[in-house]
């Protein structure tokens, strides 16, 4: 039987004591032990920002390095048609005040709603753009996702740096399609958050 496409052409684990002792202790080293100094620093860190210390370390660990911005959507901050969004959800992003950077997209027609919105909790309104929508090429979507970075001054940061607060299946869709360092979704932020 010839290995498929991916295989390393290796001998199967199996189940046996020794396979799965060797694969635990390989995978084991992979990961470095921390000073205690760093993991503080790191607790810290993920207070500020309003992650408990898993998830953020989690995200640190796929990444390699520290968040700059989060990015949410319209949807993630449950705005209403009459202008108003969950307030819960908006005073919490006030709350995270380690994070430099908080952004946001919002449908063209509710861009100038999300700014004033935004804008009242002390959101810069530079930092809301048109928002993907479902059915956009992911050439047209990424393009959109670069221009918040423009406009928001954030070139020189790479998009994996950017963490998107996701509501939806769409906006796991422009963590791929943005290279952004992923999603956490909205209602496990908005607890840890809160907490």
């Amino acid at each position: 039987m010839s290995a498929g496409i991916g295989h390393n052409r290796g001998p199967a684990l199996g189940r046996n004591g020794w396979a799965v002792h060797c694969w635990t202790r390989a995978r084991a080293e992979l990961f470095p032990t921390l000073p205690l100094e760093v993991v503080r620093a790191r607790v810290r860190r993920a207070k500020e920002i309003g992650l408990d210390y898993r998830t953020y370390a989690g995200i640190r660990a796929t990444i390699g390095h520290d968040l700059v911005a989060f990015l949410y959507s319209s949807n993630t901050l449950r705005m209403l048609r009459d202008g108003e969004a969950e307030a819960g959800r908006v005073a919490k992003l006030a709350a995270a005040q380690g994070m430099s950077h908080h952004l946001a997209l919002a449908p063209r027609l509710d861009a100038d709603r999300a700014r004033a919105m935004l804008s009242a909790q002390g959101l810069p309104p530079e930092r809301i753009a048109e928002m993907p929508l479902l059915g956009m090429s992911p050439s047209r979507q990424r393009a959109l996702l670069d221009a918040l970075r423009v406009r928001t001054d954030l070139t020189r940061v790479p998009a994996d740096r950017i963490l998107i607060i996701a509501e939806t299946e769409l906006e796991h869709e422009w963590a791929a399609t943005g290279r952004m360092a992923g999603t956490l979704a909205a209602e496990r932020f908005f607890a840890q958050a809160a907490g």
